[in-house]
Formats: C-alpha cells, structure tokens, sequence
C-alpha cells in the first residue's frame, strides 16, 4: 500500500471517529450546535447559547459567517438567547412597555421624572411643580356623555318571514315538520295586528312631554285589552309630529317596586294600524339608591318621519312568566314580573 492510500483511510478515519463523538460538544448537546433549514431549503448551523443567555466569546468566532442564520430569523442564535433566558437586550417592556399601561401612567415610563412646569411666584422666584398626567377620556371626566347604544330587541315589521328564508312553497310537510317549521303559521306580525288596535282606547292618550322625562302609571287604572300575545294593561302615547322632533331615541324606564312590569312597544301609524313590534328587550338593570327605586332601561329608536304617530306600551304573557333575577349585596335575587307599575319616558340625553 502506498503512502498516499494510508493517509486517506487516517484521514477518514478521524472523520469518522469525529462523527460518533458524544457529551456535552456533540451536535444537538446545550453547548453545540442545532441544525435548522433557511426560507431557500439551505442547511444551516448556529452555535446553542450557554444558559445564562452569554454566547461563549470564543465560539462566537469560530462560527463562520456562512453558519449564521440570516438576519430576521425566526430561528436566528437571538431568539435562542430570549427563549433560554427569558430577556432581550433590545425587545424587553423596559424599550416596548404595554401601550395601555403606559398611557394609564401619562407616557412615563418606569425610573422617568415626571413631567413639569415652571411658574414664578409672589416674591419673584422660578419655582418648579411635577405633575401626573391626567389621560382619560372625555367621557371618563364627566365632560361629555357616553354614546348611547341601543338595546337587543326583536323587530317585527309588515313582510317579515317565518321559519328559514328561501324555502319552497312545495317544500315535503314531513321535512318541515322535523325542522319544527308550520307551513300555516301566521307571521307573528299580522297575527298581532290582526288583534290590535283599531279598538285601544283614544279617548285619554299619554301626550308626549318634551325636554324633559315624564312619568306613566300602569296601574290597575291604566285600560286593558287582548293581544295575540295575552290580555295586558296598556298605554297610548301620542307620539310628536315630525315637524317638531325629527327622529329620536326613547329611554324607557320600567322601575322596580315590589315588582316589575316588563314592556314590549308597538308603534302605530295615524290610521292606528301597527307599523312596528319591538319585543323582547334586552333592557339593563339599574340596582336602587338612597333616591330612587332600581330600574329596567332601554333604549328604543323612535321615526316619526316614518309614519309613526302612535306608541302602545304592553307586556306579554311570557313576560309576565318570568323573573329578573339580579346580584345585590346579599347575593342572587328574584324580581316578579307584574301586570301593572310605574314607567317613564324621554328623549334620550335629556
């Protein structure tokens, strides 16, 4: 055998031995090296960071640059050093604080001073004032009111549609009975109207009160008629013309006195046929105070341009079924719903 073949079979040989070596300097070990493969399919080899997050100095220039990962990496030896030590240099809170935590602070950042103002005084002399900015909104002052957001409710309206749109008048009957649909179920709409109103009541309607709120007794005074949704005490509010109050949003008040009535609203138009049923009302709970009796309030938006003249004020059978339960100081508690209470009515924001 020649010199030139045993130096090759020494030189595998080293390189092969090199390959089995284990511990703590082999490939995949802390202290060595991860593979991983680049956006182009190349593969690539970047030195594992020590624990404490300090690249060993003198492994960092041994790295060739062809083995370092490309800049923006997600897999780059700088993410290594966040995901072992938890810290960045530079993508920390102390360079990125959370954005909502420090404009709760005034924009003053931790170890900062706080920003200031100089003002001289009555004997001439410059004197200095720090202060806390005050971020919050206009709304959070007081200064200005919330937007108002109107209340979840049902709408029923002429040419509203029963069961699933689109689907065939010579749909199979049994098919639609396992979907619970009735093929001859009366819209509730026109089944309301067909019940209501050409024989309410008109001789003592509640006027419309404007710029300011107004009360509504339905007591056992208040007239009662029978609707398709059961028989209740009702009133009539005359609604304003266009002419004077353009369109508007209702607060209706429905207070809490050893009960509550709970309304739904249908409005009518100058002929007293129904242009409009809101029921079901997702209405907020106002706990009592020292002043005044806990409440229900919704906020219902009013179109007199539309035609809407009329407003009756009802409740219905499943209404009265049920109960409000609410969270006080004591815990759970039941609030009945009546056929008869107190209401109120304005404009909302007066």
């Amino acid at each position: 055998m020649s010199k030139c073949h045993f130096m090759v079979i020494a030189c595998l040989a080293v390189v092969i031995s090199g390959c089995q070596l284990s511990g703590p300097d082999a490939s995949g070990s802390r202290e060595g090296y991860f593979t991983w493969v680049d956006e182009q399919g190349r593969v690539r080899q970047s030195p594992i960071p020590q624990s404490t997050g300090e690249r060993d100095k003198g492994e960092g220039k041994e790295a060739n640059a062809e083995d370092a990962p490309p800049t923006g990496s997600a897999d780059s030896s700088a993410s290594g050093d966040a995901s072992s030590s938890g810290y960045h240099e530079e993508f920390n809170l102390e360079n990125y604080p959370d954005a909502n935590q420090l404009e709760k602070d005034g924009y003053v950042r931790p170890g900062e001073p706080k920003p200031y103002f100089t003002w001289r005084d009555a004997q001439g002399n410059i004197r200095v004032s720090y202060y806390q900015p005050d971020n919050r909104t206009a709304v959070e002052k007081g200064r200005i009111k919330p937007p108002i957001q109107l209340t979840e409710a049902s709408i029923h309206q002429p040419g509203e549609t029963v069961g699933l749109p689109g689907l065939p008048e010579d749909a199979d009957p049994e098919a639609m009975a396992v979907l619970g649909i009735d093929p001859g179920e009366e819209r509730f709409f026109q089944q309301w109207a067909g019940q209501c109103c050409q024989a309410l009541e008109r001789s003592e309607p509640e006027q419309w009160q404007e710029g300011r709120e107004f009360g509504v007794s339905m007591g056992d005074e208040a007239p009662r008629h029978s609707f398709s949704t059961g028989e209740s005490h009702y009133r009539l509010v005359r609604l304003p013309p266009p002419e004077q109050i353009t369109d508007f949003i209702l607060h209706l008040r429905s207070f809490n006195h050893e009960g509550m009535f709970v309304p739904s609203v249908a409005f009518l138009d100058a002929s007293f046929a129904p242009v409009r049923i809101v029921t079901d009302l997702v209405a907020s709970y106002v706990p009592e105070s020292w002043y005044q009796y806990g409440y229900l309030h919704a906020y219902i938006p009013v179109f007199p341009s539309r035609g809407e003249r009329w407003m009756v004020i009802f409740t219905r059978g499943a209404d009265l079924a049920g109960q409000t339960v609410i969270e006080d100081k004591y815990g759970p508690k039941a609030i009945p719903h009546t056929r008869t209470g107190e209401l109120s009515l304005s404009r909302a924001g007066e």
